[in-house]
């Protein structure tokens, strides 16, 4: 459990700093222009820590429960497998619907595409090598 915990929080904050550097870089803030009219002055941190940590412990848990059901016999071809899992329910479902309802430059989609498959590959990656199910008795 302790390592449950620990790697959730680590993973949280892996969250974080990923979305930092995939979303506050120059190629992005270029892509991202095309959002200024809509996009806020400032970002509230405390908020976006509290997700990003609640994300890490749903994220490890969902692992932990798909963990007997994913391809593969060692931890990193689980955690890569979910990572594709959460991929394409994150990116690819995400991609999709923002190209069909707005009006987007299609290198601003495979950026997100690309930037979700990295992201989610290294998440999973983190919970194939950490993580193992558990037993609360």
């Amino acid at each position: 459990m302790l390592r449950y915990v620990l790697v959730s929080i680590g993973s949280g904050l892996l969250f974080g700093i990923l979305d930092g550097l995939i979303h506050a870089n120059p190629v992005a803030e270029k892509l991202y222009q095309v959002y200024k009219p809509i996009a806020r002055i400032s970002v509230n941190a405390p908020a976006g820590i509290a997700i990003d940590l609640a994300y890490g412990f749903i994220m490890a848990a969902i692992f932990l429960l798909l963990y007997e059901s994913l391809p593969g016999q060692s931890g990193i071809v689980k955690g890569l497998s979910f990572a594709v899992l959460a991929w394409f329910f994150r990116g690819v479902m995400y991609a999709a619907s923002t190209w069909m309802m707005f009006d987007l430059p299609i290198t601003l989609v495979g950026y997100g595409l690309v930037t979700a498959s990295a992201e989610m590959l290294v998440l999973g990656s983190l919970y194939g090598l950490t993580l193992r199910p558990f037993s609360l008795r």
